[in-house]
């Protein structure tokens, strides 16, 4: 069988899957506009370009995304070895020289005899197997055209989340759980404030810095009060959040019945009941501020944070509706997705998802079974985290401990559990790898 797989997109996670599909025997197309036109982020001609930073961060394997970069190897990821060739001193993380990042690659892809590079703009998505890795910024035609196929629900075009933190970081001799008013069962947890506490925090709140945004961003924060940032909330008034996210109503003590002058909420994230989110506090402040100011909230001093606010542009699917963890589309089989459009940030993410959609488009181009990774791996986690039809309110996420199956036993220490369980996902990856060929580089 053997047929041609469409790609749409070249960036980390459009060349990763041209790569990972063409090393298998695949044949591809690779589309990609640049350079006849490129997004308002976009400089270099070149594939793979990184837009915001040249780090990949941290290198460790007892960093999530240095885990994931360690899976990546074991793969053999094209860009984590264009990563090894360009890298520069960096102490613990991984940077790079991103001109000769992105050079490498597209070098690779050019020279690959199984794929073509065709320099334009698509407006409309392909017939036959295709994988679109268009982004974050995927243009307003092809964007139209994927909201009509999933449903206008279905495509954020804006992206405001609030911070969530890691569940045993949370000091739970300061917060209690409860339900307002008692009602239902006692899902969240609550962090109270005294007077005194609250008006430091609202203080450091008003004055935090922010990320810049543009205006394209800024117009479209005033439009929608519904994920208005809480800094800008708590501009409008020293009692807004009081009436607000923080709103102390119902909320007593359950032991000594006090109640308290403001409450932040923070409700579970996922069903290993590992994360919680910050309820309400969507936030454009800078991801240093955010770890200094949300750590003066009673219980949360010493947090560990698992993914901070944002709030920008950003295009991407309702992927625990749509999505298997193949990264299939579920009524579309042949289509696949990656990169951030699936709902992964970050660079080394972007990579990950990139090179399991090649993959498994090779797979289905020859009527093979396709893979799943075990949820156990970075990897497998961070797609089976994507697709997981029990998030309600499904927001973008970067690779983190948070995700991988909790150790049966307990471990004080964060640095020795997250490397035990890095040593697990790095045993059950390369069994993986051993148990499928195909993960071997052979078709």
């Amino acid at each position: 069988m053997n047929q041609t797989i469409h790609i749409v997109g070249g960036g980390l996670a459009g060349a990763e899957a041209a790569y990972a599909a063409a090393r298998l025997g695949g044949q591809v197309k690779l589309y990609e506009m640049k350079p006849k036109k490129k997004s308002p982020a976009h400089k270099s001609d070149d594939l793979a370009e990184l837009v915001c930073s040249n780090s990949l961060k941290g290198n460790r394997i007892s960093n999530a995304c240095g885990l994931l970069k360690e899976e990546l190897r074991y793969l053999g990821s094209l860009c984590m070895e264009s990563a090894e060739l360009s890298k520069v001193p960096a102490g613990d993380a991984l940077a790079v020289d991103r001109d000769k990042f992105s050079r490498y690659i597209t070098q690779i892809i050019q020279k690959h005899p199984n794929i073509e590079i065709i320099s334009e703009e698509v407006t409309k998505i392909p017939d036959g197997i295709c994988i679109l890795a268009t982004g974050p910024l995927t243009s307003e035609p092809l964007a139209k055209e994927i909201a009509s196929l999933l449903g206008e629900e279905s495509l954020y075009f804006f992206d405001a989340a609030a911070p969530v933190v890691a569940k045993d970081s949370i000091d739970m001799s300061v917060c209690y759980k409860m339900a307002r008013y008692g009602k239902g069962t006692a899902d969240y947890i609550n962090c109270p404030f005294t007077k005194e506490q609250y008006d430091a925090f609202y203080e450091e709140l008003v004055h935090a810095k922010l990320a810049p945004l543009h205006l394209e961003e800024e117009q479209k924060i005033k439009v929608f009060e519904g994920c208005m940032p809480v800094e800008v909330m708590a501009k409008r008034g020293e009692k807004t959040l009081l009436f607000g996210p923080m709103k102390p109503v119902g909320l007593p003590d359950p032991v000594s019945g006090k109640e308290y002058h403001a409450v932040v909420q923070l409700r579970q994230e996922n069903t290993e009941d590992t994360m919680y989110n910050l309820v309400g506090f969507q936030t454009n402040l800078t991801f240093g501020e955010q770890k200094r100011v949300f750590s003066m909230i009673p219980g949360l001093q010493n947090a560990e944070f698992l993914r901070y606010g944002v709030m920008h542009r950003n295009t991407y699917i309702n992927a625990p509706k749509h999505l298997l963890p193949t990264n299939q589309l579920k009524i579309r089989p042949n289509l696949f997705f990656a990169g951030q459009m699936t709902g992964v940030e970050g660079y080394v993410e972007s990579m990950a998802s990139g090179f399991l959609a090649g993959v498994n488009a090779y797979l289905y181009a020859n009527d093979k079974e396709l893979l799943t990774f075990p949820k156990e791996t970075a990897l497998g986690a961070l797609l089976h985290y994507i697709t997981d039809e029990t998030i309600e309110n499904f927001q973008p996420m970067n690779m983190n401990f948070g995700i991988l199956p909790k150790l049966e036993e307990r471990i004080k220490s964060k640095q020795e559990r997250y490397e035990k369980i890095a040593g697990i996902a790095l045993d059950k990856m390369k069994q993986f790898i051993r148990e499928n060929q195909i993960l071997r580089g052979e078709p």
